[in-house]
C-alpha cells in the first residue's frame, strides 16, 4: 500500500449543514492520527480542482479547526461540477476545448502530489469521485478517495441518514415558527412552506414533525384568538405520496371555513411531473443543470401549488415560503455534530487503509459505519411513508395518509 503523505478535501454541490464541520474534523482527526500529512484544501469544489486552485492547512489552521464546527456553509466553497460532462466543462471555462475535464484533473492531483482525496457532497458529488477514481486506477495513478455524504434531502442509498438532514429539518422548523404568524395579517390566509427535496419527502415531512411537536411545548391564549389550531401544520404533501387534489381541498376549505387559515409542507418536487407536463403542453423547455437534473427554483413548485389551492379554499391571499437557504447555510446541530465526527474519523481511517468510498451507516449491513464501495452509492432513494413517526404526524393533523408512488430518480 502506498504511503500517504498528502491528503486533499474539497467540497461540491449545494451547501448542507455539515460541510464547514466536516473539514474541521478531518482536519483535527489528521492532526491527532497522522500529523506529519500534508493537507490541502481546493477552493470551490472540482472547480479549484480543474483550474489548480487550493489553500495549505497550516499549522495554525489545524491548531483552530474546532472553529469550523460553529459555522455554517462551505468555508472553502463549492460549484457544481461533472467531470464527465466535457461540453459544461468547456462552456464555463474550466477545460480548453478538447480536453478531457477527467484527464485534467487527474493531472493536477499527480502534480499536486496527492494520494488521498475527500470529497464531501450529495450523490452527484460521490459518483463524479468514482469516475475520477476509476479514471486514475485505469491510468495506474494510485489515488484513495474517501467521500462524506452532504445532502440535507437524506436520500442517497444505501445510507441511513445522511449529514446535516437533522439540522436542516430543525432549522426549517424554526423558520416556519416566525413565518406562520402571518396569518393574523389577513382573513382567510393560505400559507405554502416549500421545503427543498428534490425526489425524497424526507425533509419536508420530518421538518413538519419537529414544528409539530414544539408546538406543544408553547402556551395559547384561544379567548383572543391565540389558537394552536391556527398555528399547526394542516397538510404534508412529498413526491411518494399521491395527492388526491378534491379530497383535500374539501378537508382544507373546512379548515380555513373553521379557523380562517391554513398551513401546508410541500417538498419542492412534489407535482414537478405535473408542472412539466404544463410548461411542455405550452411550448416550454424546463432549465436543466449539468447532471440533467430539472432546475426547481425556474418552476416554483410552492407557487404552483398556491394557485391551485388559493382557488379551491377561496383564499384572499397566498403566502408561499422557502425555507431551503435559511435552513442549509446553517452550523451543525448537536446530533449532526456527533454524526459527522464519526463519519470523519473512519474516513481518515479508511484513507490510511487505502479503502474508498462512501462513509455511511449501510443499510445493507445492518448500519455498520464503513466505506460503502462507490458502485453502490446512488441518490434518490425514497421516503417511506410507512414509517411510524409519519403516520402518527397525519393523524394528528387530520389528513389521510396517500398511496405510495413511484418517483422516478
Amino acid at each position: 500500500m502506498k504511503e500517504v503523505k498528502k491528503v486533499a478535501i474539497l467540497t461540491a454541490g449545494g451547501l448542507a449543514p455539515c460541510l464547514s464541520s466536516a473539514i474541521g474534523r478531518l482536519i483535527v482527526r489528521y492532526t491527532e492520527v497522522a500529523p506529519q500529512i500534508e493537507l490541502i484544501c481546493y477552493i470551490g469544489g472540482y472547480k479549484g480542482l480543474l483550474l489548480g486552485e487550493s489553500i495549505p492547512v497550516t499549522d495554525d489552521i489545524r491548531k483552530n479547526a474546532e472553529v469550523l464546527y460553529k459555522h455554517g456553509g462551505s468555508p472553502i466553497g463549492n460549484s457544481r461540477v461533472k467531470l464527465t460532462n466535457i461540453k459544461d466543462c468547456e462552456k464555463r471555462g474550466l477545460v480548453k476545448e478538447g480536453e478531457n475535464p477527467l484527464e485534467v484533473a487527474a493531472k493536477r492531483l499527480v502534480t499536486d502530489g496527492v494520494d488521498v482525496l475527500h470529497t464531501i457532497g450529495g450523490d452527484d458529488t460521490n459518483t463524479t469521485a468514482a469516475d475520477l477514481a476509476a479514471y486514475l486506477a485505469k491510468n495506474d495513478y494510485a489515488l484513495t478517495v474517501v467521500g462524506l455524504p452532504k445532502t440535507i434531502d437524506n436520500d442517497v442509498f444505501p445510507i441511513r441518514q445522511s449529514l446535516g438532514a437533522w439540522t436542516a429539518a430543525e432549522e426549517g422548523a424554526k423558520y416556519f415558527a416566525n413565518v406562520v404568524a402571518e396569518h393574523n395579517a389577513n382573513p382567510r390566509m393560505l400559507i405554502i412552506h416549500e421545503v427543498m427535496g428534490r425526489n425524497c419527502g424526507w425533509l419536508t415531512a420530518y421538518t413538519a414533525k419537529i414544528y409539530h411537536e414544539k408546538l406543544e411545548e408553547l402556551d395559547f391564549l384561544p379567548q383572543v384568538g391565540l389558537r394552536k389550531e391556527r398555528k399547526d401544520v394542516h397538510a404534508v404533501f412529498v413526491p411518494e405520496m399521491a395527492i388526491d387534489f378534491s379530497a383535500e381541498a374539501e378537508r382544507l376549505k373546512k379548515v380555513m371555513d373553521e379557523i380562517d387559515n391554513v398551513n401546508i409542507f410541500i417538498s419542492e418536487g412534489a407535482g414537478v411531473e405535473d408542472i412539466v407536463k404544463q410548461m411542455e403542453a405550452a411550448g416550454e423547455t424546463p432549465a436543466r443543470d449539468a447532471f440533467g437534473h430539472i432546475k426547481l427554483d425556474t418552476i416554483n413548485p410552492g407557487a404552483w401549488f398556491g394557485k391551485q389551492f388559493a382557488k379551491l379554499l377561496g383564499a384572499e391571499k397566498v403566502l408561499i415560503q422557502k425555507s431551503g437557504y435559511y435552513a442549509r447555510a446553517a452550523a451543525s446541530n448537536a446530533a449532526d455534530l456527533e454524526l459527522i465526527k464519526k463519519c470523519a474519523d473512519k474516513a481518515v481511517e479508511s484513507a490510511l487503509a487505502g479503502i474508498g468510498g462512501v462513509v455511511g451507516e449501510d443499510e445493507d449491513q445492518n448500519n455498520e459505519l464503513r466505506a460503502i464501495e462507490f458502485p453502490r452509492i446512488a441518490g434518490g432513494k425514497p421516503f417511506d411513508i410507512d414509517v411510524p413517526w409519519f403516520g402518527e404526524l397525519l393523524a394528528d393533523i387530520g389528513q389521510t395518509k396517500g398511496s405510495k408512488v413511484h418517483v422516478q430518480h
